[in-house]
């Protein structure tokens, strides 16, 4: 089974119906920390959660919920175009009340002053969960994934909307740590770092990144929800934890900060980024072993 964000209709089940097998269940859950903890727990094989938005950003619970609890690894990544479908009940008259995810909600903010100016906007746990509240009579229009129709009896008031033509959002497979994907020559691999609270410490991290000639694609920091001031940073880096380059970054961020968590290496699921080799580390790691056994300098 695998568990995603829902309900039924969102986006994410976009996402997760990529990543299932055939015959594989999905199974939806109202929270990013419950499709996680179902995960955890083995109710579940894997789970599918959002992490990022083109426009918005970083999704905070999905950063939050990875760093919580027992570890999981993320296997795979799926990045979908962000278009949006305005829904209503059938026959339901004019459009008062509009409701949607807060992320969503931002994604269409000048469609719906233009569209819809009058109507006061509300935000919701989903998109689908939006749409459910329409159905139920809760709200007159939801925005949601084109997806919902499948699943709820409304209407298409609108359809393809976006105020940024060309957003996206990244999703990510995550199951409990195990055997790793092989390398692809185009991956990812995340981790967080708690870093320690002293002048310069993010500084000496990102140092590690770009002394190794490693390219640093997103870095966000969240709090620990501990003491004021001590942040975790989120990291996303092009290259493969099994490459040497990306593996020796990885113990030198552990040496900086203890707390570190290895969140996973993935294919990319768009091509890009900067991939630097790795002959230079194997070389160097084979001359000091040569010198250990003693057979030169």
């Amino acid at each position: 089974m695998l568990a995603y964000f829902g309900p039924q209709g969102t986006f994410t089940e976009q996402a997760a119906r990529g990543f299932a097998s055939p015959q594989q269940e999905l199974v939806p859950f109202d929270t990013v920390p419950a499709a996680l903890a179902a995960t955890r727990r083995g109710e579940t094989q894997s789970a599918c959660v959002p992490v990022e938005n083109s426009v918005e950003g970083a999704v905070p619970a999905t950063m939050d919920a990875l760093t919580e609890g027992e570890p999981l690894v993320a296997v795979a990544e799926a990045v979908l175009p962000v278009r949006f479908s305005v829904l209503v009940r059938p026959g339901g008259g004019p459009v008062r009340t509009v409701a949607s995810h807060p992320h969503a909600l931002a994604q269409v903010r000048h469609w719906l002053a233009e569209h819809l100016p009058e109507a006061d906007v509300v935000a919701t746990t989903s998109t689908a969960a939006a749409a459910r509240s329409v159905l139920g009579g809760e709200f007159d229009a939801a925005v949601s994934a084109p997806v919902a129709v499948r699943h709820y009896p409304l209407e298409v008031l609108a359809t393809d909307v976006a105020d940024v033509r060309d957003a996206k959002t990244r999703f990510l497979l995550v199951r409990p740590p195990g055997e790793l994907p092989e390398p692809t020559g185009h991956d990812r691999t995340s981790v967080v770092c708690t870093a320690a609270d002293k002048v310069g410490a993010l500084s000496e991290l990102l140092a590690e990144l770009a002394l190794r000639g490693i390219n640093l694609t997103r870095i966000e920091s969240r709090p620990t929800k501990g003491r004021l001031g001590e942040y975790r940073f989120y990291i996303d880096l092009d290259g493969h934890v099994a490459e040497p380059r990306v593996g020796d970054a990885l113990a030198a961020l552990h040496r900086h900060c203890p707390q570190t968590r290895f969140l996973g290496s993935y294919p990319k699921a768009e091509p890009g980024g900067v991939v630097a080799g790795n002959e230079e580390f194997v070389a160097a790691a084979e001359w000091v072993e040569t010198v250990r056994r003693g057979h030169g300098a």
